[in-house]
Formats: C-alpha cells, sequence, structure tokens
C-alpha cells in the first residue's frame, strides 16, 4: 500500500482527497492535517466520509509525521505551500501540491499576480505541470508535481490540441468560464455566502485574474480570461474563442477531429457531438469537450466541462501521483458522472 499524507485535509479539496483515497486500492491515509480543525472529527466536519473514515481526526501539521511517507498531498495557500515543499521534497516519495505555489515557470509572474517573491527556483524548475494528458512521461518518477489550476485544466484541453495543430490563432483567445463556488475554498467571505450567490450569477477577476499567465502559458496563446461564479457547489463550464489560423479553412468535423485524434487514448477526455455540461462530469474525473466553426463569423468555438473539485483539483491530482508512482493511471477515479 502507497502510505498517504494530506496536509490541509479539512479543507474542500482535502476533503475530496479523502473521498477519492478511500476508493482508492492502492492508497492508505496514515496522517490528515486541519490546523484550523485539528481535533475535529473528520466525520464531523463532513459526514460523508463517516462510513471511510469513522476514526480519523484531523491533527496539527508535524514535519516529522510526514517524512518518509510514500506521497503527500499539499491543500494549502500558495505561500504555505512554497514554505512547505522544500521541507518536504525529497523525504518524500512524491509531493503533490494543489496550489500555485509551483505552476508558473516564470517567477516575475508570482508579485504580479499572486503579491509574493518566489524564491526557490531551483525546485520551481524541478516541479512537473501536473496534467497528465500533456506531461504524461514527464510525470512518471516525479518528485514534485504542481497540480493546475481548475480553470486551467478546462480551457488547456479545449484549446491547446487547437492551438498545437495549427488550427487557430493563438492571438487574442477569450477564455468565458463559469465555476461552482467550492472553486473558491471553504474561507468565510461575503461573495460565498449563501444569500450572495443564490440565484445570482457574477463575472469578476477582470482583465488580472491569476490564471490568465497560467492559461497563457499552457496554451501557448494570448488569453483573455474572464471568469464567473455559478450558483452551484461544484463544476466549471468553459466557453472559448478564437479566430481561425492564418491559410486554414476549419470545419466543424475538422475540429472535432483535431480532438478525436489528441485524445484517443485519453482515460478521462470525452470528445462530444453535442455541449457539455457540469452536471456530466459531477463527481468524476472526466473532461467533456466539444467544438464548432460559426461560418458566419469567423469563429471557432471550443467548450470544456469538469468537476472543479475532482479533474479541476483533486482529481487531477491523485491522477498525476499515480503517474508519478508508477500506478494504474486511472485507479481511484470514475469517468463516469452523477447524474441526475
Amino acid at each position: 500500500m502507497i502510505t498517504v499524507g494530506i496536509v490541509g485535509a479539512s479543507g474542500y479539496t482535502g476533503a475530496e482527497l479523502l473521498r477519492l483515497a478511500a476508493q482508492h486500492p492502492d492508497f492508505d491515509v496514515v496522517y490528515a492535517t486541519g490546523d484550523t480543525q485539528a481535533g475535529t472529527a473528520a466525520a464531523a466536519l463532513y459526514p460523508s466520509l463517516a462510513g471511510a473514515y469513522p476514526e480519523l481526526v484531523f491533527e496539527s501539521f508535524d514535519v516529522g509525521r510526514a517524512r518518509g511517507l510514500d506521497l503527500v498531498f499539499l491543500g494549502l495557500p500558495h505561500e504555505a505551500s512554497m514554505a512547505l515543499a522544500p521541507e518536504l521534497v525529497g523525504h518524500v516519495g512524491c509531493v503533490v501540491d494543489l496550489s500555485a505555489a509551483y505552476r508558473l515557470k516564470d517567477r516575475a509572474h508570482y508579485p504580479a499576480f499572486y503579491g509574493f517573491e518566489h524564491d526557490q527556483p531551483d525546485l520551481l524548475a524541478d516541479a512537473v505541470y501536473g496534467l497528465p494528458e500533456k506531461y504524461r512521461n514527464d510525470l512518471k518518477g516525479a518528485g514534485l508535481v504542481a497540480t493546475p489550476g481548475c480553470y486551467v485544466t478546462a480551457a488547456t484541453l479545449a484549446l491547446e490540441p487547437l492551438v498545437a495543430a495549427g488550427a487557430i490563432d493563438p492571438h487574442g483567445v477569450i477564455v468565458d468560464a463559469a465555476s461552482g463556488v467550492t472553486g473558491a475554498g471553504r474561507k468565510l467571505s461575503h461573495e460565498n455566502l449563501f444569500p450572495t450567490v443564490d440565484d445570482n450569477f457574477t463575472a469578476y477577476g477582470l482583465l488580472k485574474h491569476r490564471h490568465t499567465p497560467e492559461m497563457e502559458q499552457e496554451i501557448g496563446a494570448q488569453i483573455l480570461f474572464t471568469p464567473h461564479l455559478l450558483p452551484i457547489s461544484r463544476g466549471i463550464l468553459a466557453t472559448c474563442y478564437a479566430r481561425p489560423a492564418a491559410g486554414s479553412s476549419p470545419t466543424t468535423d475538422s475540429l472535432l477531429d483535431v480532438y478525436r485524434t489528441r485524445f484517443a487514448d485519453e482515460p478521462f477526455v470525452v470528445v462530444t457531438d453535442d455541449p457539455p455540461s457540469t452536471k456530466a462530469t459531477l463527481g468524476s474525473n472526466s473532461v467533456h469537450v466539444t467544438a464548432r466553426y460559426d461560418e458566419r463569423t469567423g469563429f471557432v468555438i471550443a467548450i470544456a466541462a469538469l468537476d472543479n473539485l475532482a479533474k479541476g483539483a483533486s482529481g487531477g491530482a491523485v491522477q498525476s501521483a499515480n503517474v508519478a508512482l508508477g500506478l494504474a493511471e486511472t485507479a481511484g477515479l470514475s469517468r463516469v458522472g452523477l447524474m441526475p
């Protein structure tokens, strides 16, 4: 069995990691921290976990408890992960970080988009971006994995194949995406309160959202990203717009063929003729993608749907950990969403 520690297990991504680990044939969670919830039973905070973890109590973090484990997930704020990772990398079989601390290869983006300086250039360079659909070979044996942002996973899987195939112009690409409230984490804020979110739909982070440089890095295009908050618990729907590449003559069929070729052997990417929906991916590690070419306006439309806590965060982290540790990539992960 793979001994697993989850640091920050009391947050939404941590609870999702516990759920996925409970159904993983090779994972044994031996350590789960939640400093603000230390001493609280996991089943008291998340009754859904009672059947799998009747005795689990969140602990305070102790680096000695984490060192020596086969796998440690970090579900912490960005700067906290950056401070902790050097204490674990090399002392743990694989560290999988769910924050943005090691996602951006250009350190100059951190002060501008995250408000702090990145002081670990060597560790940043060594971190492998945790998107197996793009970096599967690099992930094998990785000691530090940077799990992608949820919006970025959706936008990258919708757009990067089209950019790589020369089907769309990489300049001025628009990503219009909406996420469920859990994307903001478990912290209490006015924006996340039920009276604010219920029966409401808002845009935020205009022109400067922190996922923008990550999208541009992974898609290979200039991106205008506008995120929105949906009045649902979990899910992302990303609708993306681009112009065809110069000299190309795309059709809807040719765009879908790009996806079918690129994702032919991908266990968690579903290429669909119908418009994707968040409910179709709920609770699963699947991403549903489709594309259209509109002859009237000359735009390419690319759409992706996923569960922001599953494939967009904890599920993607487990998938990458599976690859890094040489396990079956699909272990512990569902391809089937919860519908109805």
